[in-house]
């Protein structure tokens, strides 16, 4: 008899923003479209991944491992994918 199909999933929806300069008006002109902090968001998505998303992961790992009727979805913004292969 195969496994009944599950009657509840886990839905996550994962989103990392990307943070801006902290900038003045008369900065805007001389940055040469560079508005975004790369070494914040690098730091905030690693402290992120470390804290959040990779022991979640785990988590979610020994769980399907351990209930083959659990089921999770996953969601996963253009934003954090671009931050992810950065």
């Amino acid at each position: 008899m195969s496994p009944r199909p599950p009657s509840v999933c886990f839905y996550f929806q994962v989103h990392q923003p990307y943070r801006l300069k902290d900038l003045r008006i008369a900065d805007i002109e001389h940055l040469d479209g560079q508005y975004f902090d790369d070494d914040k968001n690098r730091a905030i998505f690693r402290k992120v991944a470390e804290k959040c998303y990779l022991p979640a992961n785990a988590v979610m790992l020994r769980l399907l491992n351990q209930h083959p009727a659990f089921a999770i979805s996953y969601s996963l913004s253009g934003t954090f994918l671009d931050q992810c292969e950065e």
